[in-house]
C-alpha cells in the first residue's frame, strides 16, 4: 500500500468518524426534540380537558384522540370511538394510587404516544378520573426516517469527499518527495550526483529538499575530491616509478658500470624507495581521513618533546629550541597528531638549512613552529595546505607535497584549525590550533 493511498484512507477514516458522531448525535438531538413536541403537545390537551372539568369538548385537540375513565376503568368521555384496551395502570392513575406517566403502545398495529394524568375534582380535591391523551407516531417515525436518508447520504458524500480531498492533498504534498525519490533513482542510475530538486517553501518538505540538495552537493564535492586525489596519486607515483624502474632496466642491463657508477644509480634506487615509501605513507594517511579509530587522551606537550628530538636527530645542523611546552592534554587521536606534528618539524627542518634554528611553543591548545627559512611566497600562502601542491622553490626537494596536507586533516579531524604566516623579522610561522580538543594539565589527572 502506497503512502498516497494510506493518507487517503486515514483522511476518509477520520471524515467518517467525525461525521458518523455528528450524524448520530443530530438523530438523537432531533428524535428527543420532535418527542419533547409531541409529549408537550399531549401535556396541554390533558391540562385543557382537566381545565374543562374532565369533560371532553367539541373542539379540535390537534390530532390528539382524549378519553376519560372513572377509578373503576370505565370510560366517561371520549373524542372518538374507543380505540384504547382497558388498561390497570391508567385505572391506578384514576384511582390515586400511580402518578402521571406516558408511555409508547401499539394498537391495532399503529405506533401511539400516551400520556395518562389524574384529573382532580377542584371543589373536593378528589382524583376519581384519570385523562388519557394519545397520538399516533407516524408522522414522527416519518420524520426520523427522513432524518436517518438524509444523514446516511450527507455522511456517504462526506466520506467521498474526503476520499477525493485526502488524495488530491496527499499527491500535492508528496510531490517533493516523489521528486526526491525520482532524483535518488536516477543518481544511483547514472552514479553522478549533480542533479537537484527544485526548491521552495518554508514547510518541512521544502527543508527535506534543501537538505538533500545539500547532501547531493557534499556528495558530489566528495566524489570530485576522490577523483583528484586518484588522478594526482597516480601523477606522483608515476615519476619515481618511471624513474626507479629506469635505474632497474641500466643495472639490469648488458651495460659495464664502473664501481662509482653503479653505487650512483644504487643510492638513487634507495633515494627513490624512501620517497616512494613517504608518498604511499602519506597517501594511506590521506585516504582514511574519515575512518578515525576511537578517541583517546594523550599528553600532547610530550608527543611534541618525542617528536622534537626525532627532529634532533634526522636535522642534526638545525638548533631546536623547544623549552617553552605547556602541559597539555588532547582527546583525539594520538598517532595522526605525532605525524601531523612530525610533518611540522620536517618542514621546518628542510627549510632552515645547516645552521638555522627552529623554535616550537605550545600554550593555549595552539602549537607554534617557526623557521628562520625564506618564508612563504604570498602566492604560495593560500595553497601550502593543499594536497600534492609544491612551490617552484620545492620543486628541487624530496617529497611530494602531502605534509601540510596532512597537517590540515588531522587538524579538522579534532574540530582545529592550521594557519601558515610569514614572521615579521623573516621565515615562517605555522600554527595548529586545537580548540575545544585540548585543555591545560595532566593527563593522569583527568
Amino acid at each position: 500500500m502506497t503512502l498516497r493511498l494510506r493518507l487517503t484512507l486515514v483522511a476518509a477514516g477520520v471524515v467518517a468518524v467525525v461525521v458518523a458522531l455528528a450524524c448520530v448525535t443530530t438523530y438523537f438531538v432531533m428524535r428527543h426534540e420532535l418527542q419533547s413536541q409531541l409529549d408537550g403537545s399531549l401535556r396541554s390537551t390533558a391540562t385543557a380537558v382537566k381545565n374543562n372539568g374532565g369533560r371532553i369538548s367539541e373542539e379540535d385537540y390537534g390530532g390528539n384522540f382524549v378519553e376519560v375513565i372513572d377509578n373503576s376503568g370505565g370510560v366517561v368521555g371520549t373524542s372518538q370511538r374507543r380505540l384504547l384496551p382497558p388498561d390497570p395502570r391508567a385505572v391506578s392513575v384514576a384511582q390515586a394510587a400511580s402518578p402521571s406517566y406516558y408511555r409508547d403502545i401499539t394498537v391495532q398495529g399503529f405506533q401511539l404516544r400516551e400520556y395518562v394524568v389524574p384529573a382532580t375534582d377542584n371543589a373536593l380535591g378528589i382524583v376519581d378520573e384519570a385523562v388519557i391523551v394519545v397520538r399516533s407516531l407516524q408522522e414522527m417515525n416519518r420524520a426520523l426516517e427522513r432524518l436517518r436518508v438524509i444523514l446516511i447520504l450527507v455522511s456517504l458524500g462526506a466520506i467521498a469527499a474526503a476520499a477525493v480531498g485526502g488524495a488530491v492533498v496527499s499527491g500535492a504534498t508528496l510531490a517533493p518527495v516523489r521528486r526526491l525519490t525520482d532524483a535518488a533513482e536516477r543518481i544511483a542510475e547514472t552514479g553522478e550526483p549533480s542533479e537537484r530538486v527544485p526548491e521552495g517553501g518554508h514547510d518541512e518538505l521544502a527543508a527535506l529538499g534543501a537538505s538533500f540538495n545539500t547532501m547531493l552537493a557534499a556528495l558530489e564535492e566528495s566524489l570530485e575530491t576522490q577523483r583528484r586525489f586518484v588522478a594526482d596519486a597516480s601523477h606522483e607515483l608515476r615519476t619515481p616509478l618511471t624513474s626507479l624502474q629506469t635505474n632497474i632496466d641500466v643495472l639490469r642491463g648488458d651495460i659495464e658500470l664502473e664501481p662509482e657508477q653503479r653505487q650512483r644509480l644504487l643510492d638513487d634506487l634507495h633515494r627513490e624507495s624512501q620517497e616512494m615509501r613517504g608518498l604511499i605513507a602519506g597517501l594511506l594517511e590521506l585516504a582514511r581521513g574519515g575512518a578515525q579509530v576511537e578517541k583517546e587522551k594523550f599528553q600532547f606537550d610530550e608527543l611534541v618533546e618525542g617528536t622534537v628530538e626525532r627532529a634532533r636527530d634526522r636535522f642534526p645542523a638545525v638548533e631546536w629550541e623547544a623549552e617553552r611546552l605547556e602541559p597539555t592534554v588532547v582527546d583525539g587521536y594520538r598517532d595522526r597528531m605525532e605525524r601531523a606534528v612530525w610533518n611540522l618539524l620536517e618542514n621546518a627542518g628542510k627549510w632552515s638549512g645547516d645552521g638555522g634554528s627552529v623554535e616550537v611553543s605550545l600554550a593555549g591548545g595552539e602549537l607554534r613552529v617557526r623557521d628562520h627559512g625564506p618564508g612563504f611566497a604570498d602566492e604560495d600562502r593560500p595553497l601550502v595546505f593543499e594536497r600534492f601542491y609544491r612551490s617552484a622553490a620545492a620543486r628541487a626537494m624530496p617529497g611530494a607535497g602531502l605534509g601540510l596536507a596532512i597537517v590540515r586533516e588531522v587538524a579538522e579531524a579534532h574540530g582545529g584549525t592550521v594557519v601558515a604566516e610569514n614572521a615579521r623579522d623573516g621565515g615562517a610561522v605555522v600554527r595548529l590550533s586545537l580548540n575545544g580538543a585540548a585543555r591545560p594539565g595532566s593527563a593522569e589527572n583527568t
